[in-house]
């Protein structure tokens, strides 16, 4: 028995399927892949088989096998659209050696759309075109009543039934893959965004590590300053000299950590553009009296316009605000760098200022004026490990960008850090990775799939109009080639004798009549009791008067000079 729980749920499934209709299970089975492919091969077939009906142009023993191969090749359009485009190739040919039909033609016409659609390669199909036409060639040549015109309507048939359908499906094709190439470099687009933003929140990351570098690193390099010149200090005794030893060890050990933070900050945003930097309002003089109010023996030199009022007569002009934060930013880390690296030497901040240009240069040497004796062996800083680098690899960037040059190298005794930046604002250098930077994938696949759409819009136009002008100049080679076979000699027709047998003068006669299909129009009628009569040019291009030649029994039994009568086709072909 049923649960009373299982109840509810039913009827809940009972009113939704009331709900959705009678019709709610067909159109959930239209929406199936594979039943929307399966009537579209069904639609196909109806349309290929339509003319099988009503068209009586081909034997009816060949119409009635060719339904169920049209319908093969329908559901063969999909997985092999060659093999299926072959098949009314097939029966048109089989029918006749033009392989022009009413019935079959719409099939071909379909099956080549579909061809060029569906295929990915291109050759197979062309190879298949040629091998076509070369199989009509030889038919033409070798089959019993076959003729060179028979050949000229089966390339006419190929290039406009099957070539040209053929050209409109890669067209489509092509177009179909550039609309997924531009919805593709959209869905690019939309992940690039993403990545510019996970860029913006790594860019931040960099300025933050960098002010921290700056401003934390500054003042942790101050402070262990300040804590050794506490531990040499006289006057002292050993318990403020430990504490001041521990502190100054904790100082430094604040500043590594931090540095290896700064580190792991920054490791993510190698080679990003980084924002403009916050402009300070510390001098460079401010920035020397704060350090040499901490214990540090540093002096300030300023030469030219840059001097002091008392030394220049007047009161310099501003600095540019780049400038002026760069030249603070050099300064800072190069006095930061001498006091973790060599701590109690003397640092000697140089200023010049010219009409265009600004340049600064720090340099650290051992103090002379320092007593051997003023330092216990137990309190001398212990010497740090190497940084990183990347604080001048910064100050290069930040110089090179404003158009400068900067410099940082080991001394005879020391270390000097030297910049040199212009006044006047110039254009920004290009970054050395930008010159490497080229067009995306995506937009070099877009730019395929349109070359791919304008190559397939010639195509469409060129490649029938190329073969229309070809078989036109084969089929006027070939006509001005059976005018002139066709040509009756005066004296070979003056030797020809009645009674003769046709075996005898057929050897003697041109290979091709004047018209091979059809009796020449505006002719007299033809002799009484005549089996058979011939035409012929009297010269080329000639089309009257003729030599007419009659047989009968396997005997010429008559021969004429006959002249046309101009009707009114004739005048409607001139």
């Amino acid at each position: 028995m049923n649960s009373p729980a299982r109840v509810p749920r039913r009827l809940d499934r009972l009113r939704k399927a009331g709900r959705k209709g009678p019709g709610a299970g067909v159109r959930a089975t239209l929406r199936r892949p594979g039943a929307r492919a399966a009537l579209h091969d069904a639609a196909l077939w109806l349309l290929m088989a339509w003319p099988l009906a009503t068209v009586h142009d081909v034997p009816l023993l060949l119409r009635v096998p060719a339904a169920p191969l049209l319908a093969l090749a329908a559901a063969l359009s999909r997985r092999a659209p060659l093999a299926a485009a072959a098949v009314p190739a097939a029966l048109s040919l089989a029918a006749t050696p033009e392989l022009f039909t009413s019935t079959f033609c719409p099939a071909l016409v379909a099956l080549s759309f579909l061809l060029g659609r569906r295929a990915e390669h291109v050759r197979p199909s062309i190879v298949a075109a040629a091998v076509l036409c070369a199989a009509g060639l030889v038919s033409a040549l070798t089959l019993p009543g076959g003729d060179l015109w028979d050949w000229f309507t089966l390339v006419t048939t190929v290039v406009f039934a099957a070539v040209l359908p053929w050209l409109l499906g890669r067209f489509r094709r092509q177009q179909y893959e550039l609309q997924s190439a531009g919805w593709e470099l959209a869905a690019r687009m939309e992940r690039e965004q993403q990545l510019v933003a996970e860029r913006t929140r790594l860019r931040e990351r960099s300025r933050i590590a960098g002010d921290m570098h700056d401003s934390l690193g500054h003042d942790l390099s101050l402070i262990a300053v300040r804590a050794a010149g506490l531990q040499v200090s006289r006057g002292v005794d050993e318990d403020a000299r430990a504490s001041a030893a521990e502190l100054r060890q904790a100082a430094a050990d604040a500043t590594e950590r931090l540095h290896r933070i700064i580190g792991l900050l920054r490791q993510d945003t190698t080679g990003l553009p980084q924002d403009a930097p916050e402009i300070t309002s510390e001098t460079v003089p401010e920035l020397v009296g704060r350090t040499a109010a901490s214990g540090v023996d540093i002096v300030l030199h300023r030469h030219g316009t840059d001097a002091p009022p008392e030394a220049s007569g007047g009161r310099s002009a501003p600095l540019p605000p780049m400038v002026d934060r760069a030249v603070h930013r050099v300064v800072q880390e190069a006095v930061t760098n001498a006091t973790k690296h060599a701590p109690g030497s003397r640092i000697a901040v140089e200023l010049r200022r010219d009409d265009d240009c600004l340049s600064v240069r720090v340099r650290d040497s051992p103090a002379a004026d320092t007593p051997p004796d003023a330092v216990p062996p137990d309190a001398v800083p212990p010497v740090p490990e190497s940084g990183s680098g990347t604080g001048l690899i910064s100050l290069d960037e930040r110089v090179r960008q404003l158009g400068g040059t900067f410099r940082a190298r080991p001394t005879r005794d020391g270390f000097e850090v030297a910049a040199r930046l212009p006044l006047t604002p110039g254009p920004l250098p290009r970054a050395p990775s930008d010159a490497l930077i080229g067009p995306s994938r995506s937009q070099e696949e877009l730019a395929q799939a349109r070359r791919r759409v304008h190559r397939g819009v010639v195509n469409v136009l060129w490649i029938p109009a190329a073969a229309t002008a070809a078989l036109a100049v084969l089929m006027y080679g070939f006509q001005i080639y059976t005018s002139h076979e066709s040509v009756l000699s005066r004296g070979t027709y003056d030797k020809l004798r009645v009674g003769t047998a046709e075996t005898s003068v057929t050897p003697r006669l041109p290979g091709y009549q004047y018209d091979e299909e059809t009796r020449p129009s505006g002719v007299p009628p033809d002799p009484a009791d005549t089996d058979e009569c011939r035409f012929y040019r009297t010269a080329t291009f000639a089309d009257s008067p003729l030599y007419r030649l009659c047989f009968r029994d396997g005997r010429l039994s008559a021969k004429d000079r006959v002249t046309r009568e101009r009707t009114a086709r004739d005048r409607d072909d001139r």
